[in-house]
């Protein structure tokens, strides 16, 4: 009983691997996101499913838990796949994963495809620290909230974003993190017009204004470390002090944060201290 979570190609059908055919063709269970896309996939890939093939997106996905479940304590394989990419990565799946960890049913992978790390490896940003956000919020409101969060982020961010809303984000983006601040706009990446467009977010907002189609995928430079006044850091480490932790713990963790020297650091707040 093993639930096993297919990467499927982003758009070339020749990323696929041989592992996933060989899964698709001997599952007891297909779950697929879109099993009209699945079917086209599957003949693309010359497979011949044995196994049922049942939907699962995101609207479906709480009813079919239970009979995946059930499929799985019987001791079945559930293949589970989205339209493109990893399941559960801003796709149908996570659900079906927790409740597997949850019973002690096994969870296993077929790596491949990640639009994630795809963007992230062409977009010519430090890709050594990085985070990935999600789709960005619908809401203006929530979306700028999101973007000051941003704000003082040093990891380089990847995001997913509507072609109907890229230029607004990207043009709101511009405003709040800086309109030189870098970034990237990957556009159906693997397929047959893929395009990446960098630049800083203002000359990319103005690009995005005329319109932008497919799939998209957005990666951020992250925030260059500010300057900080060794006075501030100093009454920072002091105040935690006076509130009754260890000063040389303390002087360690506001040095190693801000990217001062803790000795120096240490020095200052003693000296303060009088």
């Amino acid at each position: 009983m093993t639930l096993v979570l297919a990467a499927t190609p982003l758009g070339d059908s020749r990323d696929a691997s041989p592992r996933l055919a060989e899964v698709l063709a001997e599952a007891d269970v297909v779950a697929a996101e879109d099993t009209r896309r699945f079917r086209t996939l599957a003949t693309t890939l010359g497979v011949t499913p044995r196994g049922r093939v049942v939907s699962f997106y995101e609207d479906v996905e709480a009813a079919r838990l239970p009979r995946l479940l059930e499929a799985l304590r019987g001791g079945q394989t559930v293949v589970l796949v989205t339209d493109a990419g990893m399941p559960s990565v801003s796709d149908p799946g996570y659900r079906l994963v927790a409740a597997c960890v949850e019973e002690g049913v096994g969870v296993t992978c077929v790596p491949g495809p990640s639009a994630v790390t795809t963007a992230l490896a062409v977009s010519g940003l430090p890709p050594d620290r990085f985070c990935f956000d999600g789709f960005a919020p619908r809401k203006p409101g929530e979306r700028a909230r999101w973007l000051r969060e941003l704000v003082d982020q040093p990891r380089t961010v990847v995001f997913f974003e509507s072609p109907h809303r890229l230029a607004a984000t990207l043009s709101e983006a511009a405003e709040v993190l800086g309109a030189d601040r870098r970034a990237a706009v990957c556009r159906e990446l693997t397929k047959t017009y893929e395009e990446v467009r960098r630049g800083g977010l203002g000359e990319l907002a103005a690009w995005a204004a005329d319109g932008v189609r497919g799939e998209i995928t957005v990666v951020v430079e992250g925030a260059a470390p500010r300057a900080v006044a060794l006075a501030d850091l100093v009454d920072e480490v002091l105040a935690r002090v006076a509130a009754g932790e260890r000063l040389k713990s303390v002087a360690g963790e506001v040095a190693q944060a801000a990217g001062v020297s803790k000795k120096e650091l240490y020095d200052a707040a003693l000296k303060s201290r009088g």
